[in-house]
């Protein structure tokens, strides 16, 4: 029995002719060597499983191949062919940067590089993960990688370029791979099935190009696991099956469900696709990409970038004409919002549901209007109600017609608040009516009431008024620091120091009958002032019975002079200038085991 060989490595390209998907690479890599331009460093990057490494090989085995084609291809018939594919050529060193990333690594392959090639034109080191070595080990090859010996040719191999450094950049040629097409894919497999002699459908096939996102070699392996599941038959059904992908036919049969508004079918096609095992994230992803497929779909231009199965794309077509554009974008924007929110719901069950829910009755909430030859959403809503308000009286005391003020009596016109319903979704704006009262008697008791306690209001409020201003002192700076001596009082009760320290500092400057000016000397003293505001302006306004009284302060930072004004010494300066005199004072406190409270 036969050892088993995975088919990415058994069918992995010998040629550059044989490579998928990479034209544009291996095009300009058979120029340089028809021309004899190669460059000494080469760095090549891009996804995973794109051929990086191979063409990294390919193009180690062509420039030492004794006998090459005119396209510039390796005869793989002579001496150096022959070895390089067994394995056992010495023209070629590997090194997985990904383990081998010290410095030591980098020095040995260094020391290697000084000796010539016994057979062959070129020695060619193959640097796979370069992004993985350390700093030091990129420092450590700066100066060989810039000006190696002529016979010595460097292939770096990376994913993450933007992990280089640009002075490895610089010195090196880029070759940018790009992820393999679906189309390149299913013919690479079918190719590969077809020699395999696999029964494959090419739905099947479409399948799996699209869960390997562009991987020649996930692809390859999804396929070898297929296979083994199946005996040999790669059918669609199967091919679902074993990848746990979600079938389409039920984003139709779901998207009829929501287009019909039909909740119970909808939540019930839910139901079954959950019992099959699939997350609620799945559901959500796979039906944002079923809708982004039918957007694509409506217009001929851009059905190209349609990538699903054949065998979908004219029921894609079909559906997509029937489906308004308005629906896709709002259910799409629906269900992103629903895809970022999944994993912070704690009931995912339930989150999935009430997107579902939001979907089936999408189209009563939005319409799609043009508007001015633009696009713009508006809200549709059945019955718009006006907020029943109760109609009140208001008496209107005089009405200037012209130049003359005419006097009207109460109970002939009065003017009354009507909220009429509106017609067709449409609000109006509130209208004012004048109409006669059906009897003014009735309404009469009510509006004298309504007056006596409105009168009654305002005597209450202009006797405070009253006693306010009896009560008032006038506004003067005497009385001003009076007041202000006092509250200095409260702070100390407090035993807040610093703030007696800096308001004992202030200059205080009367503007008006209403407005303080409060001058300090720094923004440090003017903050302490501004931490007692709530508490100062209440004081200020019931020393003076003055509600309207305000202040402000000011910062005057005084002028420096050769010689330093006196400041007011603080208690614990104080304490310290009278044990300085006063010896016996300190030695009394100490006998009593006094404590100060500076």
């Amino acid at each position: 029995m036969d050892k088993f060989i995975v088919s990415a490595r058994k069918y992995r390209p010998q040629n550059f002719s044989t490579v998928v998907g990479q034209a544009h690479i291996t095009t300009t890599l058979k120029n340089a060597i028809k021309n004899n331009q190669l460059a000494h460093a080469f760095l090549f990057c891009g996804p995973r499983g794109v051929g990086k490494t191979t063409c990294a090989r390919i193009l180690a085995k062509t420039i030492n191949c004794e006998n090459q084609t005119k396209d510039g291809e390796a005869c793989n018939t002579c001496n150096s062919c022959v070895s390089f594919d067994a394995g056992i050529s010495l023209n070629i060193h590997e090194l997985d940067a990904a383990s081998n990333n010290s410095v030591d690594d980098i020095r040995s392959l260094v020391e290697q590089v000084r000796f010539a090639p016994q057979a062959g034109k070129y020695k060619v080191y193959i640097v796979d993960e370069v992004h993985m070595l350390s700093a030091s080990a990129f420092n450590a090859f700066l100066k060989t990688l810039e000006e190696p010996p002529p016979y010595a040719i460097f292939i770096l191999a990376t994913t993450e370029k933007h992990k280089i450094l640009p002075t490895i950049l610089s010195r090196c040629q880029i070759f940018d791979f790009k992820r393999i097409t679906n189309n390149d894919t299913v013919e690479h497999l079918q190719e590969i099935c077809d020699k395999e002699a696999v029964t494959a459908e090419k739905s099947a096939l479409h399948i799996i190009a699209q869960k390997s996102e562009g991987c020649m070699r996930d692809a390859l392996s999804i396929m070898d696991k297929i296979v083994s599941f199946t005996g040999g038959q790669l059918t669609y059904q199967n091919t679902l099956e074993h990848l746990n992908i979600l079938d389409e036919d039920y984003y139709f049969k779901l998207l009829d469900s929501l287009q019909q508004q039909n909740l119970a079918d909808a939540m019930l096609m839910y139901d079954e696709i959950n019992r099959k095992g699939f997350e609620g994230d799945t559901v959500l992803e796979g039906f944002a990409e079923f809708l982004r497929n039918l957007l694509v779909s409506k217009d001929a231009k851009v059905a190209m970038l349609l990538e699903v199965a054949e065998d979908f794309k004219q029921k894609y077509l079909q559906t997509a004409q029937k489906i308004a554009p308005s629906y896709i974008i709002s259910a799409l924007n629906i269900l992103n919002e629903a895809g970022i929110n999944y994993k912070q719901a704690r009931n995912k069950r339930l989150h999935v549901e009430l997107t579902i829910i939001k979907l089936c009755y999408l189209q009563q909430a939005l319409e799609l209007v043009s508007n001015e030859g633009g696009v713009s959403k508006k809200k549709l809503i059945d019955s718009t109600k006006a907020v029943a308000f109760r109609a009140l009286p208001i008496r209107e005391a005089t009405r200037q017609e012209g130049n003359k003020a005419t006097s009207v009596k109460p109970s002939q016109n009065e003017a009354k608040l009507i909220i009429e319903q509106p017609k067709e979704s449409s609000i109006p704006a509130p209208k004012f009516e004048t109409s006669k009262p059906q009897t003014a008697a009735t309404e009469q008791p009510a509006t004298s009431a309504g007056l006596s306690s409105l009168k009654a209001i305002r005597n209450k409020v202009a006797q405070q008024n009253k006693s306010n201003n009896t009560l008032a002192k006038q506004l003067t700076e005497e009385e001003l620091y009076a007041c202000w001596g006092i509250f200095i009082e409260k702070l100390r009760e407090r035993k807040n120091h610093s703030a007696v320290t800096n308001f004992k500092l202030a200059t205080l400057k009367v503007i008006d009958e209403n407005s303080i000016n409060i001058i300090t000397e720094s923004e440090i003293h003017k903050s302490f002032v501004e931490n007692e505001r709530a508490e100062l302006i209440v004081y200020l306004q019931d020393y003076f019975g003055n509600r309207l009284l305000t202040y402000q302060i000011q910062v005057i930072e005084r002028e420096k002079t050769g010689k330093e004004e006196p400041r007011p010494l603080n208690t614990k300066e104080q304490y310290l200038r009278i044990i300085e005199e006063y010896p016996l004072v300190k030695e009394l406190k100490d006998r009593l085991r006094l404590e100060l409270d500076f």
